[in-house]
């Protein structure tokens, strides 16, 4: 996707860094005979995520597989479907993990994506235990463009955490796992995200729409600049019962301007939170905290990034973690026709 620019960008803001287009991007049916898949890259609930060869061209690729009947004993028919129908809609974006191709045989569905082998930004925050002003804003900025790109489609992304951004080869983030994600152009009731990172009207089902991310957007602020969340508990109750009263407290070494967008961010009456208000994200590009960031030189990914990877070429998988590799669930069973009629279309 291609940022398009006006006059020049003000550097308090960058008002005129629109998107060129919101139309989806087109993704094909893939036949799994033209892979060879090797080493796992990440597992989870229904199944695993493989780094993956295209035999004819020899372009790497995450190919991500799940197990349908995982997916409908634990009924997320209806988030798998949306993962990979609004994934081939934002694809483009330079700051989202791209959907390539997808299809699917009698016990799983598959989705090919651009492989970011850079790590996740937990495996980097965890190395480094907090992040500097500098880079906290750097990373921030990619997740800020992302959701704006997504919210212009009224996208809620709604699953926002270390684990879930990408790094790439150049040090920029991408955002990935659509699987919470939704189209909302009002609210809806859906629980669901991370336990620290969910937005109060979430937890009291009061109705939630995009101002849900940027909650989830102060924060991962907080965490990267911290180390740790502004919320947390062993008590899962005592832990909702924080957010819901938004009080916390800043370690001493937060400068002014990051103490404000948190603040701001962490609002928890939604109709004052940055980012939910009249001029949406650009209220937040335009908070003092990115005073001076240059918008445009992001957006075209040609600032320097304040940590670029050692990646050797896209077959290079040092940057994840080892899992053991073994097959998908042995177990699984092929569906009946009616539990293949969930998955028509996909």
């Amino acid at each position: 996707m291609v940022f398009g620019f006006g006059k020049k960008d003000d550097e308090e803001g960058g008002d005129n860094l629109n998107l060129a287009s919101n139309a989806p991007t087109k993704t094909r049916v893939i036949d799994l005979n033209d892979f060879d898949s090797t080493v796992t890259l990440g597992t989870g609930t229904f199944g695993r995520v493989r780094l993956s060869k295209e035999k004819s061209t020899g372009t790497y690729y995450a190919l991500k597989t799940l197990g349908k009947e995982k997916v409908i004993k634990l009924k997320q028919v209806e988030h798998v479907q949306n993962e990979r129908q609004l994934l081939a809609q934002a694809s483009g974006c330079p700051f989202i993990v791209n959907l390539s191709g997808h299809c699917q045989d009698e016990k799983n569905v598959y989705m090919l994506l651009e492989i970011v082998n850079g790590g996740e930004l937990f495996t980097h925050l965890r190395k480094v235990g907090k992040f500097s002003n500098d880079a906290a804003r750097f990373y921030a900025a990619g997740i800020i463009l992302g959701f704006e790109h997504m919210q212009s489609m009224h996208i809620i992304y709604r699953d926002l955490k270390p684990e879930n951004v990408l790094i790439d080869a150049k040090g920029y983030v991408k955002i990935t796992d659509f699987g919470f994600a939704k189209i909302v152009e009002d609210r809806t009731y859906t629980l669901c995200g991370t336990p620290e990172y969910l937005a109060p009207e979430v937890i009291q089902s009061r109705g939630h729409g995009k101002a849900v991310d940027w909650w989830t957007l102060g924060i991962l602020v907080f965490e990267m600049l911290a180390g740790y969340p502004p919320f947390y508990d062993n008590d899962t109750m005592k832990l909702y019962r924080k957010i819901i009263t938004g009080k916390f407290q800043f370690p001493r070494h937060f400068d002014a301007p990051a103490k404000d967008l948190i603040k701001q961010l962490l609002q928890v009456d939604r109709s004052r939170r940055l980012g939910n208000l009249k001029n949406g994200a650009q209220d937040v590009r335009r908070h003092k905290w990115f005073r001076g960031f240059d918008w445009a030189a992001y957006a075209s990914q040609t600032m320097k990034a304040p940590m670029v990877p050692n990646v050797s070429d896209a077959s290079d998988t040092s940057n994840f973690d080892p899992y053991p590799d073994s097959d998908e669930d042995p177990n699984a069973r092929p569906l009946g026709a009616e539990q293949q009629k969930l998955f028509v279309g996909f």
